[in-house]
């Protein structure tokens, strides 16, 4: 591989598993990740979503923090208008002084949710519209000085814990061009401005103290297995509990029924959020995955690793690793 590559993990629940095990799941990812030598894992926040448990997810990162030992760890992201900038502080200033060194930040400004729970996370529309100004505040907190006179975050003052821009709009490429920070489009799920994203985010960037150097990581979906009828399989089965998970109002579908919508017109949209979907053998993934990062002019990828089921997932980690010339630990 040409760049770095990380994991991005959304503690997902399979069909027939557990939040129990889905969390076990992800202590083994970051385990076999640290172990192949991907560069770090990051957890995404989402709420009232019943196939994906990384809706509390500093707690997430401090469990699995306690079950690894180098790998750095974080959010992809937190979405900071859901909470106090100085709350999020906190939080990840106590993880960072727990885990020295292996703490980020990712920061988005989407509620991660539909409209009901926006409602229910007490998240005002308006909140998206302050995100600037609570990325700076929040800022202040880590690395100081604080922008709330007579505030300090404790723990987390001092700490420095890097910030990532999180985004897949042009909004977040040039707020982290202005502020210096390094900047993560979300193209595993929402592709379309990706090249126009990058491009103004290098054009505009403007060094800070946190970085000298415009640094974009790209998401990319990636299914590696034994067997090119293997991977497709599973790409399948993805595709069809996102049909679930999307249209089916809290009812599953059944494979007739999810492959009837992914035919149809609403169907479209699932295969449009994973245009960027590398499937095949691990020679078949590693192609796609270079040729995605000079597409994409990225410096790192974070790779969802998209299965239903846990042992399908570990594989494909470890497949990748294989071909990408990870150094193990």
């Amino acid at each position: 591989m040409t760049v770095p590559l990380s994991i991005l993990d959304l503690a997902t629940i399979g069909k027939g598993q557990t939040v129990a095990e889905s969390l076990a799941g992800s202590v083994a990812m970051a385990q076999k990740a640290e172990e192949l030598g991907y560069r770090r894992v990051w957890y995404a926040e989402h709420h009232n979503m019943s196939a994906i448990a990384s809706s509390a997810t500093s707690v997430l990162i401090a469990h699995v923090a306690a079950h690894t030992n180098t790998i750095r760890l974080g959010a992809g992201g937190v979405m900071l208008p859901n909470h106090s900038p100085l709350t999020i502080a906190e939080q990840f200033g106590t993880l960072e002084t727990l885990h020295p060194g292996r703490i980020d930040l990712g920061l988005g400004r989407a509620p991660g949710s539909d409209q009901n729970t926006m409602r229910a996370l007490r998240r005002d529309h308006t909140s998206s519209d302050r995100f600037p100004q609570d990325v700076l505040e929040l800022q202040g907190y880590l690395t100081g000085p604080t922008r709330i006179q007579g505030v300090e975050a404790t723990p987390g003052k001092g700490t420095n814990v890097p910030l990532y821009i999180l985004g897949s709009s042009l909004f977040g490429a040039q707020l982290a061009a202005q502020l210096g920070l390094p900047y993560a489009f979300a193209s595993h799920f929402a592709p379309a401005a990706l090249q126009d994203a990058v491009a103004i985010y290098r054009r505009e960037f403007k060094p800070s103290d946190q970085l000298s150097e415009p640094h974009v990581i790209a998401g990319v979906n990636a299914t590696a297995a034994d067997s090119n009828a293997e991977a497709q399989a599973i790409h399948l089965a993805v595709k069809r509990a996102r049909v679930s998970l999307f249209f089916g109002g809290g009812r599953e579908f059944t494979d007739d029924e999810a492959d009837m919508v992914l035919d149809s017109p609403q169907g479209q949209h699932i295969a449009q959020m994973m245009k960027f979907s590398a499937v095949g053998t691990k020679d078949v993934v590693r192609d796609y995955l270079d040729e995605f990062a000079a597409f994409a002019d990225a410096d790192e990828l974070i790779v969802a690793h998209q299965s239903i089921g846990t042992e399908e997932r570990l594989r494909s980690v470890e497949l990748v690793a294989e071909v990408a010339g990870l150094v193990s630990a």
